[in-house]
């Protein structure tokens, strides 16, 4: 699947500590329904033959929504699964090694926290970043935070796209407006709703909206 800027608007990333009362898979679909226009399977402590197994299931889900799976981290799950692509952090695989392990196609994204971050994740082939933690975050508490000063200067650094991650929620998310980024990534805020659906739709709606005037913004400057 070609990487599209759009894919970035809602970026849903999972925690299977939210999927009580259904499963990761029931979660996924939930927030497909309700209009996620990406999925990150996340799950940190599922062993290499669980996260392919999940991988595949979410890979088919994913693409009869028309919607890529990225993975976390795991490029050989990822390859293996058949999956669309994988992010990395500042510590894991280069993202120039595993574009030319993967070939052209395969999507990229790099965590970025720094504009120097941001140079490198572009110079060696990425695809997005992730920028962030934004906000405070349930998920990972010890996230190092930056500013939107920031996350503007990082995003008007380099011709990648970002997305937005850490915190986000329908209370602050509009906070973000004039940064440059082109969506926000979410996790708590869709699959810890009580309406999984409900609230990838609502959060759907509030993106586009954002990312409408952010293109405004953009235009007039």
């Amino acid at each position: 699947m070609i990487f599209r800027k759009e894919y970035l608007t809602l970026y849903a990333v999972t925690n299977r500590v939210h999927a009580v009362r259904e499963s990761l898979y029931d979660q996924v679909k939930a927030a497909l329904s309700g209009g996620v226009t990406c999925v990150q399977l996340r799950e940190k402590y599922m062993d290499d033959d669980r996260l392919l197994e999940e991988a595949v299931k979410l890979r088919d889900l994913c693409h009869s929504f028309g919607v890529p799976l990225i993975v976390n981290d795991n490029v050989n799950v990822a390859l293996e699964a058949g999956a669309d692509g994988v992010h990395v952090g500042q510590e894991d695989a280069d993202a120039g090694e595993i574009r030319k392990l993967a070939g052209r196609d395969f999507i990229i994204g790099v965590t970025a926290k720094t504009v120097e971050q941001a140079g490198r994740a572009c110079d060696a082939g990425a695809d997005y970043m992730g920028v962030g933690a934004v906000f405070p975050s349930p998920t990972k508490k010890g996230a190092i935070r930056i500013t939107k000063e920031e996350l503007r200067t990082i995003c008007g650094s380099v011709d990648i796209p970002a997305v937005a991650i850490g915190g986000v929620n329908p209370e602050n998310m509009a906070e973000l407006k004039g940064c440059g980024m082109a969506g926000f990534a979410v996790v708590s805020a869709v699959f810890a709703a009580d309406d999984v659906k409900a609230a990838a739709a609502a959060l759907r709606g509030k993106a586009e909206e954002i990312l409408r005037e952010e293109e405004m913004f953009q235009e007039e400057k």
